[in-house]
């Protein structure tokens, strides 16, 4: 361990990512980018990789500091996927879009260590894990060793498994006792520089997702930015009666509510409209 210095970055409104400090006093966008065939909105839905390029250059085009690549659909009760399959996925799309974009900030939605350590190697700049390192206990030694920011994620269970375990007594108090023990952890495997993400849609139910959202500003608290990931999710468009593709402007009117209540960071699948949101947010604020 040496004499590494094991506290938190100091200005806990920047992180240090591949060598550039980024300052949260602006609210920043991350483009989602899934490689998958089954995710709940867009799986499938690139067909080679220049599609996927494509896709890139338009959400930077739009405004994205991040794209947050993912070879394993979290939705409930998603397919297993292998971790050689995953990789299969990842490894050549963070190869072309870093030969691409050599300036583009990639994050990497894994759970799994062997993933994000390939993934960085390759090129990737962030860590986006579901499991907040639950469900690899080599994630948090691994994450601080590449000494990447990384997104900690409330979950319980797997994607498999999380729908069945929304038996909270208080959701509220529950969600910040497992930031405050994670981000504890964090700190002794030397991660510098932590994201929250509430997990939106993960091991809660409609009302717990709307409990979280109304009360995301208590979360503050824990002085790191926070990540709102609630981007055309079934808490949408379960409430409205309407599905995913349909889900766009209630997105919206979400993504205002979560940068009212303090998030720093929207991961969203469509960032023009994302941007010009924080743009109003931001006007307000003048």
């Amino acid at each position: 361990m040496g004499n590494k210095d094991t506290s938190f970055s100091e200005n806990i409104r920047a992180i240090n990512c591949n060598g550039k400090l980024l300052d949260f006093e602006e609210t920043r966008v991350m483009g989602i980018l899934n490689l998958t065939p089954d995710s709940f909105y867009d799986g499938g839905s690139y067909k080679d990789e220049s599609d996927i390029l494509n896709q890139v250059a338009t959400m930077l085009t739009e405004g994205a500091t991040f794209i947050d690549v993912g070879g394993y659909s979290s939705r409930p009760g998603a397919d297993f996927v292998s971790e050689n399959e995953e990789l299969k996925r990842l490894i050549p799309i963070v190869n072309a879009v870093v030969k691409t974009f050599p300036k583009c900030l990639i994050s990497i939605d894994s759970f799994r260590s062997r993933v994000i350590k390939n993934s960085v190697e390759a090129g990737a700049a962030m860590v986006n894990d579901i499991s907040g390192g639950q469900l690899d206990p080599l994630m948090f030694e691994v994450v601080g060793a590449l000494d990447v920011p990384y997104i900690m994620m409330h979950m319980r269970g797997t994607p498999q498994t999380m729908q069945q375990m929304t038996d909270y007594s208080d959701v509220i108090k529950e969600v910040y006792s497992y930031f405050s023990k994670r981000i504890e952890l964090a700190k002794t495997h030397q991660i510098k520089d932590v994201i929250l993400d509430l997990g939106f849609g993960f091991s809660k139910t409609l009302e717990q997702n709307f409990e979280l959202l109304g009360m995301l500003d208590y979360y503050k608290n824990l002085n790191l930015p926070i990540l709102a990931g609630v981007s055309r999710k079934s808490m949408i468009y379960k409430t409205l009666n309407t599905t995913a593709d349909q889900a766009l402007n209630g997105s919206t009117a979400l993504h205002m509510v979560a940068l009212q209540k303090g998030a720093k960071l929207l991961r969203v699948h469509d960032v023009k409209e994302a941007m010009e949101c924080v743009q109003l947010y931001e006007m307000l604020q003048k």
